[in-house]
């Protein structure tokens, strides 16, 4: 602003030197034209350094024969770059270049650059030639803007890349069951029943159970049903006798070995679930029918009608299948303890090859070093050709930066149209330089993690508000560059939490964004001993003003 108020009052000052000038006299008094730009300071956008460039031009200025070129130059260390000049002409000038009344004109013109490294620190410049006839007179280089801020390419370009869950459990639900079988319309228990082998068996694995440091029986269930055959009143009194005779017949099985653990005695008057079962299991003729009869009718009354009125059919159900379903079933309930994490890192040292895949895949998560992820993971592959482990690998080499040999494992994956996989796509693509590419996988993939992936060719491209809508509400690295960005402040140094050099950095871009001249040196000095962090800083725009 006070370049520009200078200028004002030059131009104010040098209006009577500039009256009825000459070519020559146009040349010497350029640097009394007022000229602006916006932005003052030239920011890098998409790979772009864009401004607009307003002069204006007082009467009697520009001479009605002359040609005036400017050229827009960047001057930056290491070299300058030009844009093809900008030609304007007098009202006496017979050619097709833009035309400056001798009353005055402002003029606008917009300027593009693309960005090349070292512009971080640089200058636009207008340099200008008068031409009269066969003369040319060069007028004082203005220099017209800072730049470049490149703030935007703190952001990360390295896309997120997930991966695949386990499906490993801390505590596995197991059970073991007995049966306790009835005769037809009964409800005593045989003491046959209690002394078979079966019986013996399940007493005899609770037992064990008890002495399993991984297992414990959390409870018992003790489900008894009728058949369903007969009236349906008269079944249901029987399901609940046998509820009651089974408790008891329970409490006898165990009663050298009890268990401290709830029991829950329940009944069911008429187990079609259970005879739909038997019947689809059987090679019993017409089954099919049996099961249609099952599937059209909900009526217990009308299914049995049915189902009896298939005589020969009937006579094989009345032999096979009904008397199964006579019955109690003790049910105890327990729970196994895996491994912990601390166990499965040891068992990965000592004895990887008693665990499971899911183990396998668990214990690759838990590890803090690629290299014994991707270890862990080729065992998974080998051992039970985990296509999880498979896609895993490849994000390990990813992570690593071999995107070739991340690529090669991806290749391997069957399904190549899952979110993960295209998510993986768009992040080399991405990794490759090709955006367009990148988006197009990005949103095929359609998850959370290819929505933030996709705020990355946001920023890059220059639309940071679109990257803000994308980031907000997530723990995304670049959320924070991306308040930034967008100019909220506060809410950027609220969402940086971590003591490092890379967040003093931001903290100290955030103080000089305020003008908090302390902050900005205090942050500043954190990054010191950071080699790159800190040659950035010694050319950043940001910090111009307090070095």
């Amino acid at each position: 602003m006070n370049r520009v108020f200078k200028m004002l009052v030059l131009a104010l000052a040098g209006a009577s030197m500039i009256a009825c000038s000459s070519p020559k006299k146009m040349a010497e008094e350029a640097a009394n034209v007022v000229v602006t730009c916006d932005p003052q300071v030239l920011e890098v956008k998409g790979g772009k350094i864009d401004a607009e460039i307003t002069v204006v031009c007082p009467a009697d200025y520009f001479n009605p024969k002359a040609i005036l070129e400017v050229t827009p130059v960047i001057v930056y260390e290491g070299g300058e770059v030009a844009m093809k000049p900008f030609t304007y002409q007098g009202e006496k000038v017979e050619d097709n270049w833009k035309v400056v009344a001798k009353d005055g004109a402002t003029v606008k013109e917009h300027v593009s650059f693309d960005y090349v490294p070292g512009m971080e620190q640089s200058h636009l410049e207008l340099r200008g030639v008068v031409k009269f006839k066969k003369k040319a007179y060069e007028t004082p280089v203005i220099k017209v803007a800072e730049g470049a801020n490149t703030t935007y390419m703190l952001a990360s370009k390295l896309a997120k890349v997930d991966y695949m869950p386990d499906a490993y459990k801390e505590i596995i639900e197991e059970t073991e069951e007995t049966q306790i079988m009835y005769t037809i319309n009964n409800s005593v228990v045989r003491n046959s029943e209690l002394r078979k082998q079966e019986v013996k068996d399940w007493n005899a694995a609770l037992e064990a159970i008890k002495s399993d440091e991984r297992r414990e029986i959390t409870g018992t269930d003790i489900i008894a049903y009728a058949s369903p055959d007969g009236p349906e009143d008269f079944n249901s009194t029987l399901a609940e006798k046998r509820a009651k005779t089974a408790d008891k017949a329970y409490e006898k099985i165990t009663k050298k070995n009890p268990i401290d653990a709830p029991v829950n005695v329940q009944n069911v008057s008429e187990d079609w679930e259970g005879f739909q079962e038997l019947v689809s299991a059987s090679n019993i003729e017409d089954k099919d029918l049996i099961l249609r009869v099952l599937s059209m009718y909900s009526d217990p009354a009308v299914r049995e009608r049915e189902i009896k009125n298939m005589s020969a059919v009937y006579k094989t159900l009345a032999h096979d299948i009904l008397p199964q379903l006579r019955r109690a079933r003790l049910i105890a309930n327990i729970e196994f303890t895996n491994y912990s994490n601390d166990e499965l890192i040891a068992l990965i040292n000592d004895n990887i090859d008693i665990l499971d895949e899911e183990a396998l895949l668990r214990a690759a998560s838990i590890s803090g070093e690629l290299a014994d992820k991707a270890t862990i993971y080729e065992q998974a592959i080998e051992k039970y050709d985990s296509q999880r482990a498979q896609y895993n690998l490849a994000v390990v080499r990813y992570y690593e930066g071999n995107m070739d040999a991340a690529a090669n494992e991806l290749a391997k994956v069957e399904n190549q149209n899952c979110c993960y996989v295209k998510n993986f796509k768009g992040a080399l693509a991405l990794a490759d330089g090709n955006c367009e590419e990148a988006a197009e996988m990005f949103k095929a993939a359609n998850n959370q993690t290819s929505k933030e992936n996709l705020a990355i060719i946001d920023i890059y491209s220059g639309d940071y508000a679109a990257a803000l809508a994308k980031l907000e509400g997530t723990d995304n690295h670049n959320l924070k560059i991306a308040y930034i960005l967008n100019n909220r402040l506060d809410d950027a140094s609220k969402a940086i939490t971590c003591e490092c050099p890379y967040s003093s950095y931001l903290k100290a871009i955030i103080a000089a964004r305020k003008g908090d001249a302390e902050a900005v040196k205090a942050n500043l000095a954190k990054v010191e001993n950071n080699e790159k962090l800190a040659a950035r800083a010694a050319k950043d725009i940001e910090f111009a003003q307090y070095r």
